[in-house]
C-alpha cells in the first residue's frame, strides 16, 4: 500500500468518525429553528408543573393533587427524571429551555443512530436512513419525556443487536442504561419486551455447543435488566405504572397519540411500508426468524398506535443493518482509533469545532427569537375570566387540563389517561362531541360544575347553548365558557 492511498484511508476514517456528530448537529439547529413546532401538546404543562413540584418539595408524587375528581387518588409520575429536567431548563430559560433540551436529545438520537449504522453500512446509506426516520417521527417530536427516552432506546436496541450480530451476550455494564430508561419515560417496557426475541437471533446461529451457555447468559441479561428497570424511586411500581395505559381499551382509539394508523390519506409511514416490502422482493432480501417477528412486531405496534411510529422509524432500520450490509459492502477503513495521535486530536478538535459551533448559533437565535406556546392549547383569556369569578370547579376540554394545571387550577380532566379511567374519559368524551348529549348535564351535575371550558370548534358549547340553567358568557377562536344561570352574580363579560 502506498503512503499515499494510507494517508487518504486514515483520512477517510478520520472524517467518518465525524459523521454521526455532524448529523446530530444538523438535526439539532433543524429543531431549534422550528422550535415552535415543539410546544404543540397541553401536556408539556402538567409534565413541567410535576418535575417543579419535584424540585421543590424533594419527593415524589404519589396521589393526584391537580384534579377535583381524582384527588387524592394514588398516581405516580412514570416519568419524573424527564419532567424534573423540563422544570429546570424552563425555570431558567423559559421555553427556551425545554426546546434545546427536546432538540439536543433528538440531536444525541441521531447522533446514536448513524454511529450505530456505519458498523454495517456505508456513511450515506446511514445518513439516508436517519434523514428518513426523523421524517417519520416529526409529529412526535414534542416537548415531552418520551423525547428524552428516545437516544437512551436507540442505544439499548442498537447494543444488544450488536451483541446478537456477534453471536455474544450483552454486557452487564449496559444495564445502567435501563434504569435511566425507566426514570425517564414509561417506554421502557419495549426495551424489555425486545430482548426476547433479540437474544434468540444471537442463539439460533451460535455454535451448537455454545447455544446453552449463550442462552443462559442472556436470560440472567434479562433478569437483571428487569431489576434495573425498578431502579427508581418507586420501585417496581413503575412497571405497573408503565402499563396501566394499555388498560384503557376503547379509549386509546380517542387520543391522538394512541389512535392506530389512518391510511385515509398517504403518509411517510405508508410510504416507508412500501418501500420496505418493495425494497424486500426487489432485492431478494433473506432475514432470519427473530429479525422477521422484530421486524413484524415494530410494524403491527405502529399501525396499532402512531406513537409508535418513532419506534419503528428508527429500529427497523438497526434490525436491518447487518443483512443490508452483508448485500451491500462497504469498502474496508482504517479504524479511527488506529490512527495516530495527531490524527485523533485532529477528530477531537472537529467535533469541538462543531459542538462549539452549534452552540454559537443557539446563542445568537435566541438572542432574537422568543419560543412561545401554540395558542390553541392556551386559553389565556377565558381562563383569566375565570379567575376573575373566582370560579372553583370547571368542566375543562381535555386539551386545555395541562394549561389549567399550570395557572394553579384544579381540572375536570388532563391528560394523565391512565389516573382517570376508561370509562370516565369515555362519557366525558361522548357527552362534549355529542354522541351522547344526554350525559352532558349528568356530569355537570353530578361534579358540582360552576363553569365549562370547552372549545370552540367542539359540539359541547353548542349543546349548552341549548340546555336550561346554563349561560354562555365569554366565546373566542380558542374557547368558550359557559356559567349556571343561578350563580351569575355578576356581570356578564362580553363575547369576542
Amino acid at each position: 500500500m502506498s503512503l499515499s492511498f494510507a494517508n487518504s484511508i486514515a483520512v477517510q476514517g478520520r472524517a467518518r468518525a465525524l459523521v454521526p456528530l455532524c448529523v446530530g448537529a444538523g438535526a439539532y439547529l433543524f429543531f431549534l429553528f422550528l422550535g415552535d413546532t415543539l410546544l404543540q401538546d397541553s401536556d408539556s404543562f402538567w409534565q413541567i408543573k410535576i418535575g417543579q413540584w419535584i424540585l421543590d418539595h424533594r419527593a415524589m408524587p404519589m396521589i393526584d393533587f391537580y384534579s377535583f375528581t381524582r384527588t387524592g387518588a394514588p398516581w405516580i409520575s412514570t416519568s419524573w427524571l424527564s419532567q424534573v429536567a423540563f422544570a429546570f431548563s424552563h425555570a431558567h430559560w423559559g421555553w427556551a429551555g425545554p426546546v434545546i433540551l427536546t432538540a439536543a436529545a433528538v440531536a444525541l438520537t441521531v447522533a446514536i443512530f448513524v454511529h450505530l449504522l456505519e458498523a454495517h453500512i456505508e456513511a450515506p446509506r446511514a445518513v439516508l436512513f436517519a434523514m428518513l426516520a426523523l421524517l417519520l417521527s416529526i409529529h412526535h417530536v414534542l416537548a415531552r419525556p418520551h423525547i428524552l427516552a428516545l437516544p437512551v432506546m436507540v442505544a439499548w436496541v442498537g447494543l444488544l443487536m450488536a451483541a446478537a450480530s456477534r453471536r455474544s451476550a450483552p454486557s452487564w455494564t449496559w444495564l445502567p442504561l435501563m434504569a435511566l430508561w425507566a426514570n425517564l419515560h414509561g417506554g421502557f417496557v419495549l426495551g424489555l419486551a425486545l430482548i426476547g426475541p433479540i437474544w434468540l437471533e444471537a442463539v439460533e446461529h451460535a455454535e451448537k455447543g455454545r447455544r446453552l451457555a449463550l442462552f443462559m447468559r442472556w436470560v440472567l441479561f434479562g433478569i437483571g435488566a428487569l431489576i434495573a428497570s425498578c431502579c427508581t424511586p418507586y420501585g417496581w411500581r413503575t412497571l405497573q405504572g408503565a402499563t396501566n395505559i394499555l388498560s384503557l381499551g376503547e379509549l386509546l382509539t380517542l387520543i391522538v397519540e394512541w389512535m392506530p394508523a389512518n391510511f385515509a390519506t398517504f403518509t411517510p409511514f405508508e410510504g416507508a411500508l412500501l418501500a420496505l416490502i418493495a425494497f424486500g422482493y426487489y432485492r431478494g432480501l433473506v432475514l432470519s426468524a427473530p429479525r422477521i417477528f422484530l421486524i413484524l412486531f415494530l410494524t403491527w405496534s405502529a399501525l396499532s398506535h402512531v406513537r409508535s411510529i418513532d419506534a419503528f422509524a428508527f429500529l427497523v432500520p438497526l434490525v436491518l443493518a447487518k443483512p443490508l450490509g452483508e448485500m451491500f459492502p462497504q469498502p474496508a477503513l482504517e479504524p479511527a482509533g488506529a490512527d495516530s495521535w495527531p490524527g485523533r486530536y485532529v477528530t477531537a478538535l472537529g467535533a469541538l469545532m462543531i459542538v462549539a459551533a452549534s452552540w454559537t448559533s443557539t446563542s445568537l437565535y435566541l438572542g432574537h427569537h422568543r419560543f412561545t406556546f401554540t395558542m390553541t392549547q392556551t386559553p389565556v383569556a377565558a381562563v383569566d375570566l375565570l379567575e376573575q369569578r373566582k370560579v372553583q370547579r370547571v368542566f375543562n376540554a381535555y386539551q386545555f387540563g395541562g394549561y389549567l394545571i399550570s395557572r394553579d387550577i384544579p381540572v375536570f380532566v388532563d391528560g394523565r389517561a391512565e389516573l382517570y379511567g376508561e370509562k370516565f374519559i369515555m362519557d366525558f368524551f361522548k357527552a362534549t362531541e355529542g354522541k351522547k348529549p344526554e350525559l352532558l348535564p349528568r356530569l355537570l351535575d353530578e361534579h358540582k360544575i360552576d363553569a365549562t371550558l370547552l372549545g370552540a370548534d367542539a359540539p359541547g358549547p353548542q349543546i349548552l347553548d341549548q340546555l336550561t340553567g346554563w349561560k354562555r358568557i365569554y366565546a373566542d377562536d380558542i374557547a368558550v365558557i359557559h356559567v349556571r344561570d343561578a350563580a351569575d352574580g355578576a356581570t356578564a363579560a362580553p363575547s369576542k
